[in-house]
């Protein structure tokens, strides 16, 4: 981030990324590089936002069908980034992502998922959403592509600190808190459940959201990625972003599928020396 050019197609230059990314990024630098902190706590008395949770699918994937365990890790690696309950919806979006990927899964096993390990305000949030999209479809939905978006954003208002004007937020944003969540996390998740898992239709209600819709769209289309895999995204989104951010975004897969299966190894591995190791410890003085 602070060392690298690389090409950024907004400001068709290339440039650090450092000067991209928003305030709360900036912190996880100087707070890792220049301050020195402990990355397990680094990211205590940044400004709490979505910034963590926008890049945790990787450990949802290494983490392919253990939720919970995705959750546990990213809350630990996050703390470099974020507190409160931007911590912990990274921690809730790993264990999405977790959940989708696993062979067979459905939206109810991703909904069952995030309820299963999220917290306080971001368990709340979650669960006005669902309630919300799930009385919304069941009363037929709507002939306004727009309606969707305004249920899903007045259930998620009460738990929501940047207010109306986004880019004139509260006094009180972004400050941490047991009862308020992000916006993003179950606004995805809500769009996700209404489309039951079709990216196309997720994403591009996630776009026309407003608000923080990039973080909201890559959250969205990572829950369905997981759900349908790679053949899921449309080809020519694909073939648009590979142009203009050229990147080598095949490259990424192979390494990335790469990662996770070497993970996967190491975890089958480890799995089974506990599971032989129990078996004797359970054995002992067990009669014959």
């Amino acid at each position: 981030m602070m060392g690298e050019r690389r090409w950024i197609p907004e400001l068709e230059d290339e440039a650090l990324i450092l000067q991209r990314v928003f305030l709360a990024e900036k912190w996880l630098v100087m707070k890792l590089h220049y301050g020195h902190a402990d990355p397990r706590e680094a990211g205590v008395g940044n400004v709490v936002n979505c910034g963590a949770t926008m890049y945790m699918a990787p450990v949802g994937l290494v983490h392919i069908g253990d939720p919970r365990g995705a959750y546990a890790e990213a809350i630990d690696i996050a703390g470099a980034h974020q507190w409160s309950y931007g911590r912990e919806a990274a921690g809730v979006f790993a264990a999405a992502v977790a959940a989708s990927a696993t062979p067979g899964a459905t939206i109810d096993d991703v909904r069952r998922a995030v309820l299963d390990v999220a917290h306080d305000g971001t368990a709340a949030a979650i669960r006005a959403v669902f309630e919300a999209v799930d009385a919304f479809r069941a009363a037929g939905g709507s002939d306004d592509p727009r309606e969707l978006g305004r249920i899903v954003r007045d259930a998620v208002r009460p738990f929501d600190t940047v207010g109306e004007a986004y880019r004139s937020p509260a006094m009180d944003a972004r400050l941490p808190s047991r009862t308020k969540a992000i916006e993003e996390l179950p606004v995805a998740l809500g769009f996700v459940v209404a489309h039951d898992g079709d990216l196309r239709a997720a994403v591009l209600d996630a776009v026309n959201y407003g608000r923080d819709a990039d973080s909201i769209a890559t959250m969205a289309g990572a829950i369905c990625g997981g759900l349908h895999g790679s053949a899921a995204v449309p080809e020519e989104w694909v073939r648009e972003v590979v142009t203009a951010s050229r990147l080598d975004l095949d490259g990424v897969v192979t390494t990335m599928v790469e990662v996770v299966r070497d993970v996967a190894r190491a975890d089958a591995e480890r799995a089974a020396a506990r599971a032989e190791s129990l078996t004797s410890l359970l054995s002992v003085g067990a009669e014959p």
